[in-house]
């Protein structure tokens, strides 16, 4: 019987599903996200994947082994402001630490207005009102002893007063309690046993870190956002289970990689970004095989444009965290992102009378103007429908027609109001749209170290290969890959189905050079035997088990740390010097060379440890014969397009993506239609169709 992997994910517009087979061929499917009940839009894209296989729903999911799953359940709770009543169980004396916040308020290097302005600056709304904040007698001290006990019955009355209020989930964050972290785990106990059905979180168990404003934040917003991301997952796994699906279902986390169910429920702060997470593992897993080791991945859906950096085969990581100003320590896959899809809207400032793109979005419902679903709002999909980039005829394959002369009357109007022309303004409002995006991709490389110049660029997502033509060429990356073809479109749901299991711990030990290599064997050797108990607990074979060390390392006296990997899972005297050298390298590739002081004492703050566990991998053969003949089927009739370089209405040739084979080359101007995506080929630009499959675009 054949077996498939198979990868959803949730997005702002589109729930996304890949299916693959044991030969490698792709199956993908779209449904509309369903916000009221996201569980109707993910097993809608299940059944439209059943049905492009001829099977039932209930036959797939037999014959899955292995599903991961990306959500967005948690994020949009935040975005929205939707989360659960939380109470927050505290140190007595600390209970205003989440509303003092950083002196920066999560505004240093975002929002350069605010930061100059700051006296305009304002707190967001608090996650956890100061009514619902419980102080309680307890202390433990900068060493993790005990030097008050807690009081227990001033933690019954506090539990008692926040379920009297009504609270749907109970934070719990002590001082320093990431050392010790008993009296935490005692109130979990007693919240678990005089209200049972509350969602309750410790931080020593979801954050054990050093920055107590962070942790405080981390552990609030997990249980925000967890009674909403639980249910929504255990209506997932029911679902999956009365389909007939048998194995365990991986949570897609923004570390890059899976986690089992059990471990999203308890920790749903995981799953925040982790969709975007997805299309840059993608990336890295077909980037190796096509061997590429440095990668920008550009994902632009219809909400929202989000970028990583794959660099020497690795995702750039960060270990600071922002949800609407609250800042928190989390190691995640490194992902900037703006209000920046197809389904941005078009406006002109007042103000100014100058013409503006995004950040906010038309989403599915009503969606674009030419989707004909009650939209009145110009978007960035409406001008490309005007400047001939989207076929009306044959966008979605057919499936769904595009009304262009609702298009050009909503373009039109805004042309109007600006004294412009129609087609000069539908490329304005592209071009605006692409160089916000390139703006972007230049403050996640540029600013970070990286030369976008030694960097190839994956465009994925269902707009992606639209516009990557324009934002790539401002950047001066070496080529765009538009991976797998169609897969390109749910490429986030394909990286979920190649992801690893993925588990993290950290564990605080703050040493200054000389270090004591025995001191940190003995974290690292703790750190191991832990992940080590989670990964046998989780089925997971001694053979398919990795484990990487790394340590947060700062110079003496500095607040930021850098992170660097050792060999293996021991450290030796001999191999000191070394991490000096690996730490200064890592630290001027962040902040400059010569930044980094000569001879001056270092800290490790942190060990961490990374156990990941081999799961099934889409196969994706290679093509043994590559022909330039491009087949009679490909060719489709040529439509008008306009290109800015070029003018307008100008006989552009179309292809059908599907009928390309490798080997294939064709030159701009052109337009390539897919099933759920078009790529915009631009005078200049030249397309090979490479041996896996993949459309490459040498700039």
């Amino acid at each position: 019987m054949t077996s498939y992997l198979c990868g959803i994910d949730i997005g702002g517009t589109f729930t996304d599903c890949v299916v693959v087979d044991q030969a490698g061929t792709v199956i993908t499917a779209k449904a509309p996200s369903t916000p009221g009940n996201f569980t109707n839009g993910m097993m809608a894209a299940l059944t439209a994947a059943a049905e492009k296989l001829e099977l039932s729903p209930e036959k797939l999911a037999q014959s899955i082994t292995h599903l991961a799953h990306g959500t967005t359940v948690g994020t949009n709770a935040v975005v929205q402001k939707k989360g659960a009543k939380v109470g927050l169980i505290t140190t007595r004396g600390h209970n205003d630490v989440i509303h003092i916040m950083r002196g920066s308020r999560g505004l240093s290097g975002r929002d350069v207005q605010k930061v100059v302005h700051f006296a305009e600056s304002s707190k967001p709304d608090p996650i956890v009102p100061k009514r619902l904040i419980q102080g309680v007698s307890e202390r433990v001290d900068c060493f993790g002893k005990i030097v008050v006990e807690l009081n227990e019955e001033e933690v019954r009355q506090s539990i008692k007063r926040l379920v009297d209020q009504g609270v749907e989930a109970i934070a719990i964050c002590f001082l320093w309690s990431f050392l010790q972290p008993l009296h935490e785990r005692r109130v979990q106990q007693m919240v678990e046993s005089m209200a049972p059905d509350l969602f309750v979180t410790c931080s020593s168990e979801l954050i054990p870190k050093w920055g107590e404003y962070e942790r405080t934040t981390a552990v609030a917003l997990n249980a925000y956002i967890g009674p909403e991301t639980t249910a929504y997952l255990r209506k997932v796994e029911e679902q999956l289970s009365q389909l007939g699906y048998s194995s365990p279902v991986q949570i897609t986390q923004c570390a890059g990689g899976t986690i089992a169910i059990e471990r999203a429920v308890k920790a749903p702060l995981l799953t925040l970004d982790s969709g975007p997470v997805s299309g840059v593992m993608g990336a890295k897993y077909i980037g190796e095989a096509m061997g590429y080791s440095n990668i920008i991945t550009t994902d632009m859906g219809g909400t929202s444009f989000d970028v990583g950096v794959v660099f020497k085969g690795e995702p750039a990581f960060s270990f600071h965290s922002l949800v609407n100003q609250y800042e928190y320590f989390l190691p995640k896959v490194d992902i900037q992102a703006i209000g920046s899809g197809g389904g941005s809207k078009v406006w002109i400032d007042e103000v100014t009378g100058t013409l503006r793109v995004g950040p906010e979005s038309a989403g599915a419902v009503p969606g674009p103007v030419c989707y004909q679903r009650g939209g009145r709002v110009a978007t960035v999909t409406d001008a490309d429908v005007v400047l001939g980039y989207l076929s009306p005829d044959h966008f979605a394959s057919g499936t769904m027609q595009l009304d262009k002369a609702a298009a050009e009357a909503a373009i039109g109007e805004i042309a109007d109001r600006l004294g412009m022309d129609l087609y000069e303004c539908a490329a304005g409002i592209v071009k605006i749209a692409d160089f916000q995006m390139a703006d972007l991709i230049r403050k996640v490389t540029i600013q970070k170290g990286f030369d976008p110049r030694d960097f190839v660029l994956f465009a994925f997502g269902g707009a992606g290969p639209v516009h990557a033509g324009v934002f790539a060429r401002e950047l001066g990356v070496q080529k765009i890959i538009i991976p797998q073809r169609d897969t390109a479109s749910v490429w986030c749901a394909f990286g979920s189905a190649a992801a690893d299991i993925l588990h993290i711990s950290d564990q605080v030990d703050i040493m200054s050079s000389p270090f004591d290599p025995a001191r940190l064997n003995a974290v690292i050797g703790n750190l191991k035997t832990q992940a080590l108990e989670q990964l046998i607990e989780e089925g997971v074979q001694a053979e398919h088990q990795q484990f990487r060390f790394t340590f947060d390392m700062r110079h003496k006296g500095q607040i930021h740390e850098v992170e660097v990997e050792i060999d293996g899972d021991q450290i030796e005297a001999a191999q000191l010097e070394p991490l000096r050298t690996r730490f200064v390298v890592n630290y001027e590739q962040l902040y400059g060379k010569g930044a980094s002081l000569p001879g001056a004492q270092l800290e490790i703050v942190a060990v961490r440890c990374r156990a990941t566990a081999q799961t099934p991998k889409p196969h994706i053969p290679a093509a043994e014969v590559l022909t330039e003949k491009i087949p009679e089927s490909a060719v489709r009739r040529p439509r008008e397009v306009h290109w800015p370089d070029l003018g307008p209405k100008n006989d552009t040739p179309i292809y059908d993506g599907h009928q390309l084979v490798p080997g294939n080359q064709i030159s701009g101007p052109a337009v390539l239609e897919l099933e759920m995506t078009t790529v915009v080929l631009h005078p200049g630009q030249h397309l090979t169709v490479d041996a896996w499959g993949n459309f490459e675009i040498e700039l």
